[in-house]
C-alpha cells in the first residue's frame, strides 16, 4: 500500500532519528520509493546526508572523549567508543581511496582506519603504534563500507603498552585483522 508524501516524510524523519546511520538506499527500500525521492524528501526536510549525520553524531558524542588524537585525524567516522575498552568506526570507500584501473581500495586506507581506531580507543594524551601484526582477508572495493571494531585486550602498565585487536568487516564479512601494540605515556 502506497503512503502519502506527508506520511512518508514523517516516517522518514522518525526513522532517521532512531537510526542516524541508515543509508538513502536502505530508506528507499524501506519506503519502496527511489533513492532520488528519499534525497528530495531529505532536502525538503533539511535532513543532512548520511556522512554529515554521522559526523554530527560523532562530534557531539566523542569530542570530549577521544584524548589521544583530534577527531578529524581519525580515518573513518567513530560511531561508538569506550576508552580503554572498545571502539567502532565506519569508512566509506570512495574513488580517491581506490586504484583507478580496478576499483580496489588501497590497503593503506584500510590499515589507517584500523590503526587510528587503535590510537583513539586509548585513554591517554599520547598513544603511538609500537608494533602491528596485520592481515588483509579480502579485497575491499569502491563504494563498500568498512566497519572496524577495536577491542582493548590488555593494558600492561609495567611497559606502558596497550594491546588492541581490530577486526574490519564489509557486510559482516571479515576483510582485515590487526593486533596492535600501542605505546602510551605514564601520565594518565
Amino acid at each position: 500500500m502506497k503512503i502519502s508524501k506527508k506520511e512518508r516524510q514523517r516516517l522518514l524523519t522518525s526513522t532517521i532519528k532512531e537510526n542516524p546511520f541508515i543509508t538513502d538506499e536502505e530508506l528507499a527500500e524501506k519506503f519502496q520509493v527511489s533513492v532520488q525521492t528519499i534525497r528530495l524528501d531529505r532536502l525538503e526536510l533539511s535532513i543532512p546526508e548520511l556522512r554529515e549525520r554521522i559526523k554530527t553524531v560523532a562530534e557531539k558524542r566523542f569530542e570530549d572523549e577521544v584524548r589521544s588524537l583530534p577527531l578529524e585525524e581519525v580515518i573513518g567516522e567513530i560511531i561508538d567508543i569506550e576508552l580503554d575498552q572498545s571502539a567502532i568506526s565506519i569508512f566509506d570507500v570512495k574513488e580517491e581511496h581506490v586504484f583507478i584501473r580496478n576499483n580496489i581500495a588501497r590497503g593503506h586506507h584500510v590499515f589507517a582506519q584500523a590503526n587510528s581506531l587503535a590510537v583513539a580507543v586509548i585513554n591517554d594524551e599520547l598513544a603511538l603504534t609500537a608494533k602491528a601484526n596485520i592481515q588483509f582477508k579480502r579485497l575491499v572495493k569502491l563504494n563498500e563500507r568498512v566497519i572496524a571494531k577495536a577491542r582493548v585486550m590488555k593494558i600492561d602498565e609495567n611497559v606502558d603498552r596497550t594491546f588492541v585487536e581490530v577486526a574490519s568487516f564489509v557486510n559482516n564479512e571479515l576483510v582485515f585483522t590487526g593486533d596492535f601494540e600501542m605505546y602510551r605515556s605514564k601520565n594518565r
